[in-house]
This record gives C-alpha cells, structure tokens and sequence, in this order.
C-alpha cells in the first residue's frame, strides 16, 4: 500500500464511487428544496466552517480519486470491494430513506434510520474506507478519516437543529434510536 501511488486517468478507478457519493446530493437539494439555506441558517460559524472546509476535503478526495486507480487483481482489490459495495449500497439505502420521508412534518426514522440517527455518515465512511483499501492508497483513508471525522464533529450541530424543528418527535427518536450504531431501543 503506498502513500501516493502511481497517478493514472481511468475508467476503473476510485471516481466511480466518489462520484456515487456525490450524485445524490443534487437529488436530495432537489427534492427537499432549501433544506441547505435553512440549514445553514441555523449553523453556528463554527459549524459553517467545519462544513466549508469538509468540502474542500470531499473536493480534494474527489480530484485524486479521479487518478487513483483502482488495484485490480491485487489482494487489495480483493479486500477493498465487498467493503466498498457494502457502503455503497448501505449508503443508497439511506439517500432513499432520507428522499422519501417529507422533512417538514417528521424527523427521518425509517430504513437505517432506525439503528443510527447518522447513517450517511457511518454508510459513507465504510464506502470510503473500501475505496481506499480497494486502492491501496494510505493518503485516500487519511482523507477519509479527516472527512468523516469533520462530519461526527458536527453531528450535535444537526441533532439541535432537528430538535428545534421537530421538538418532542425528535425528542423520542434520540431516546430510542443510537447515534452512531446499534440495535434500537424498543
């Protein structure tokens, strides 16, 4: 595994799955329109900055992944793409929950929602880290990391902002529901 490993433009290599990542963003601003004005609104300078710079990083991991082949017929490969696939799937599955569940009226509680308040973040890092190993690219998991280090750091942000939109319901779900992982409380 190699910190920088050889830079080369394909077609099987990391993008594919940072540009899975990325797709369904559009999506999500598209159908609960001005959730992120809103959203950033409500965010403290603090939280503003975390997530100015946790693009920037997404930035970064997406222009390298575009020239980070991905190891194919290598034990890393092997390793890296059940993870990968896992994430990636995993991930889809809470785009769905999330696109589907009218954010005005309720807080997000079905599919994974129901074993961790923050999938997308938990999906997403499992996808990554699958990228990076499926890579062999130690400085694409360092940017994993920091990225989705970012984003636990602001996790409270986002949970005060559902609490004060959705109030006692949210309340609840905080109460029955982990943050990050595990079995619900029934």
């Amino acid at each position: 595994m190699a910190a920088i490993p050889a830079f080369e433009i394909g077609v099987w290599n990391a993008w594919i799955f940072m540009l899975i990542n990325f797709l369904p963003m559009p999506i999500i601003m598209r159908v609960h329109k001005g959730l992120l004005e809103d959203s950033m609104k409500l965010y403290g300078k603090a939280h503003k900055n975390v997530t100015y710079i946790t693009w920037v990083l997404w930035g970064l991991a997406f222009a390298y992944s575009i020239f980070l082949p991905l190891r194919l017929g290598t034990m890393w490969f092997y390793v890296g793409l059940p993870i990968a696939l896992v994430g990636t799937v995993t991930y889809i599955m809470v785009i769905v929950s999330f696109v589907t569940t009218p954010l005005g009226k309720k807080p997000v509680t079905t599919g994974l929602y129901r074993y961790s308040r923050h999938p997308m973040y938990i999906t997403q890092l499992v996808m990554l880290i699958g990228v990076g190993v499926a890579s062999a690219s130690w400085l694409f998991l360092l940017l994993t990391i920091v990225y989705t280090g970012l984003g636990f750091i602001y996790a409270g942000s986002e949970e005060r902002i559902c609490l004060e939109k959705y109030g006692d319901a949210y309340r609840e779900y905080m109460g029955r529901t982990p943050r990050w992982i595990g079995l619900p409380k029934s």
